[in-house]
Parts: structure tokens; sequence; C-alpha cells
């Protein structure tokens, strides 16, 4: 079984306006539709989960239905927590109790595709890269080598020496892991040291967890900023 656990929970408004980046509208449609959409459609997508805010919930079922997006496909949401992290946390235990009340867990562990709203581009053909390659793993991570050359320093002033940027990858989304092995991980951390985790990884390597990564998408970007929005806006 393969879930996708789509965080919508964010409240950032730096691309101006009064509402958060992912459910302003592009092209007539709310910017976490199209990911939603090119779920919704996979065949081997078995349901959609998504993190957002209580008041946003009955609105992104509304854009499924004008957008054509199947209804059976949303299984559930779930509230957001303080840092990402826990927002994610919270859909984990969402999609397990679900699981467990469907009569699930005699099978192999589920895998829960986390994928941020704001990430409009991914595709299909991408995430059936990312699916294979989970063969034998606990968790996989799309990642993009550095090109620039890399620098470390302690105050954002002085330079304290230069990183092999051959050792350095950014991180994409989105990112796989098996339900059970990752929630654990996760649920290790409470209370305290979940909340200073900085990537979704960062748990699935603190227990030891079996991750690979795979070759990014460079059109599978985060919408940021304007320049973002315009780039995304003029591709379509």
């Amino acid at each position: 079984m393969n879930i996708a656990l789509v965080l919508s929970g964010g409240t950032g408004t730096r691309l101006g306006g009064d509402i958060p980046k992912q459910y302003i509208r592009v092209k007539g449609r709310m910017l976490i539709a199209y990911c939603l959409d090119m779920f919704a459609a996979h065949k081997r997508v078995d349901g959609i989960w998504i993190v957002a805010a209580a008041s946003r919930q009955d609105e992104i079922i509304k854009e499924c239905g004008i957008c054509g997006i199947r209804d059976d496909a949303i299984l559930g949401f779930s509230l957001p927590g303080k840092t990402r992290q826990l927002s994610i946390l919270n859909g984990l235990k969402d999609i397990d109790r679900y699981i467990k009340s469907m009569g699930g867990g005699t099978e192999e562990d589920p895998v829960v595709i986390i994928h941020d709203a704001a990430r409009p581009n991914l595709t299909s053909a991408y995430l059936d890269r990312c699916l294979d390659a989970m063969e034998g793993f606990d968790g996989l991570m799309p990642a993009l080598p550095m090109k620039d050359t890399v620098y470390y320093s302690t105050d954002g002033k002085k330079v304290g020496r230069l990183l092999d940027r051959s050792c350095i990858y950014a991180g994409q989304a989105p990112e796989l892991y098996r339900l059970g092995p990752y929630l654990e991980a996760n649920e290790r951390l409470l209370p305290d040291e979940i909340q200073k985790i900085n990537g979704s990884t960062e748990p699935a390597v603190l227990a030891g967890l079996k991750i690979t990564m795979i070759p990014g998408d460079e059109n599978n970007y985060k919408i940021t900023t304007k320049d973002d929005l315009e780039r995304f806006s003029v591709s379509l």
C-alpha cells in the first residue's frame, strides 16, 4: 500500500497577499490541486492524506470537486503541528490508525510518500522512479548535487572553510518511508528532540534506518518566491 501524505499546513505568505501560497490560484486551480491531481490519478497510489488547518479542509475538498479529482482519493486529514516534522508525525499517526481500522497491518509495511503542497511539478513518471527505488530500503530521498562553491561560516560574515561540494546535496520531495519504522523513529524523538529536526530524513538517519538517495528532478522545485510562481505559471 502506498499513501501520499501532502503537507499543506504552512501559513507563510512570503509571496504577498493574505493567503498561504498553496491556496493561491494558478490558471484557475489552487496550487495544491496540481499535486493532488497527479496522486489521485496514479495507479500505484492507494490514497491521499492531507495535513491542513481545519478551516481549509472543506475548501480543499471543494477544490477537488471543481478540478475533477475523484472523491475517494482523499482518505482523510490531519491538523498541522507546531513544526513541519510535528505535522508529519500527526499525519503518520492518523494514517497508521486508518490502516489498522481498515484491517491492515498484515501485508508488507505501507509506504508513505511525503510531499509538499507547494511543489506542483511532481510527475507520475518520477514518482514511479521513487517507488521502484524503494525496493530493499526503509526510505528514499531525492537529492540534487550542489553546483556552486560552498563555504562554511558560523556568523555569515567570515568564511570558516570551504566545503567539498561533491559530498553535499540538496534534498527534494517526495520523500518515501516505510510507515512502521519511520513512525517509530519519529516517536523516539518526542517530546523535545523532534522540535529540532530540520529535514524529514533526519529522524530516519538518527534511528539507523536504511535510506537511499536518487537523483532529484530540477523541475520539481518548491514555490517559494514570486519568481517561482511566475516560472510555474508560464510553464502551464
